[in-house]
């Protein structure tokens, strides 16, 4: 309020002062002071008035500059610290990608070698099996051979061989056989 009086005060002078003259009042200004020109005292009431004005407003400007000032600052620290939290984040992310790349990597060679082992194994135990199968095939095969000698044998002694033929002499049992073993293989 103080200073809007102040401001009143010295508004109205200058307002009155600034006002344009005719060539009369030139002349009774001159009568009145003794000079020609107002030109000084229209400094120094414009320097007053600036001066007043300097006053009432400089301290809004400068806290309104000071703020603006502070503000983008703070504004550019949260900016910066936003862009540090960024890289910092890019950074994270980066690391964790090449730790991924890197398990990923490994679990591939663990997942090769695993294979390569499991291939082995069974190839392996393919192998086994196959000698165990081929081993049973061949004691299949000599079986099968001895039953079916047995049965030739049997065949032969029970057709050829009657009660009447018990003294048989060798030479004539090894004569059935064969023929026995030749009309086998022939049929």
């Amino acid at each position: 309020m103080k200073k809007l009086a102040l401001f009143a005060l010295l508004m109205v002078p200058a307002i009155l002062l600034a006002s344009g003259h005719d060539s009369g009042e030139a002349s009774r200004y001159l009568t009145q002071t003794g000079r020609e020109s107002d030109f000084w005292p229209r400094v120094i009431n414009f320097t007053i008035f600036a001066a007043i004005l300097y006053y009432l407003i400089a301290n809004p400007i400068k806290n309104f500059f000071k703020g603006r000032r502070e503000g983008i600052a703070g504004q550019l620290k949260e900016i910066e610290s936003k862009l540090q939290a960024a890289k910092d984040e890019k950074k994270e992310a980066q690391s964790h990608l090449n730790e991924s790349v890197n398990k990923a990597a490994e679990i591939i060679e663990d997942a090769k070698k695993e294979a390569e082992i499991l291939a082995a194994k069974i190839a392996e135990a393919s192998e086994n099996e196959l000698v165990v199968l081929e081993k049973q095939f061949e004691e299949k095969i000599t079986l099968e051979e001895r039953k079916a000698a047995r049965d030739v044998i049997d065949e032969v002694l029970s057709e050829n061989i009657t009660t009447d033929d018990i003294a048989l002499d060798e030479t004539k049992v090894v004569d059935i056989i064969s023929r026995k073993a030749e009309h086998g293989k022939v049929a």
